[in-house]
């Protein structure tokens, strides 16, 4: 059966300063490539931290130096990197999960909850689509930051003739350190309800802001137990293994799936 590859780069982020951050984390990824990891996975909004001075930073979709940029990384180190981006969309603003592939394939997924305590709903558009990718025989459903606070969004809904609609819930961030309790809590227990893996990717350092940000980059495996997890504030790179024969034992011998309540999303209060 299939084995993944994930490699979680926690780092600090350079305020609003994209040819930084660029250069940055090319130093950090250095020479790693095919030959180490399937999957590299940058956090949230990468190339400026969690800015909310979108009509400022956001960058056109079609001529992004950001989406140059990871395009460029997964081509040149022949796998998949992903992270998000400040995009405009003609009119629209949004914060942009971008999974670039090392064939130039681009495809994205919007972040679903805006994180109103810091009037993210102001700045940014509000996406309206879920997205599983599919990778090394998995399926990975796609999240940015505060969707991890909303599990209806990101619970298994597979179809009749399926168990499980995905085997993997990746989930990037800028999640402040006083609420790192929730952000480790809340990875775990997403492993957990959804028989999944979980890769969670948080940024360290402090924004202009003064927000000071803790990291917590976990590889939580489908039991919640963490398989990587390092002391906090740490800038770390390190790549680990999924593995689906594990993976799917567990589920068969575990089916907890079996009792699980079949519902549809509607959309949320107040939009």
């Amino acid at each position: 059966m299939s084995k993944l590859r994930a490699s979680l780069v926690q780092c600090d982020l350079r305020w609003e300063d994209p040819d930084a951050n660029h250069q940055h984390l090319e130093r950090m990824l250095g020479d790693l490539d095919e030959n180490d990891t399937d999957l590299i996975i940058l956090p949230e909004m990468f190339a400026t931290g969690f800015t909310m001075n979108s009509r400022e930073m956001a960058e056109p979709m079609e001529a992004s130096p950001s989406v140059a940029w990871i395009t460029q990384q997964a081509r040149q180190r022949g796998c998949v990197v992903t992270g998000s981006i400040a995009i405009r969309e003609g009119d629209a603003y949004f914060n942009r999960l971008v999974w670039a592939t090392p064939d130039g394939e681009l495809i994205h997924y919007d972040k679903r909850h805006l994180f109103r305590m810091a009037g993210e709903h102001e700045r940014y558009a509000m996406g309206d689509q879920r997205l599983i990718v599919e990778l090394k025989g998995f399926k990975i459903l796609l999240s940015v930051c505060y969707d991890l606070r909303f599990p209806v969004w990101l619970r298994q809904q597979p179809s009749a003739e399926e168990h499980f609609e995905y085997d993997v819930l990746l989930c990037i961030a800028n999640w402040p350190a006083p609420r790192r309790h929730p952000w480790r809590t809340l990875l775990q227990a997403r492993a957990v309800e959804n028989l999944c893996y979980v890769l969670g990717v948080n940024r360290v350092g402090e924004d202009a802001k003064g927000l000071e940000y803790a990291g917590d980059s976990m590889l939580v495996d489908f039991k919640g137990e963490p398989v990587i997890d390092h002391s906090p504030h740490q800038t770390f790179l390190q790549t680990g293994t999924l593995d689906k024969s594990e993976l799917d034992k567990f589920r068969e011998k575990f089916p907890a799936w079996q009792d699980a309540d079949r519902f549809q999303l509607l959309p949320g209060v107040g939009h």
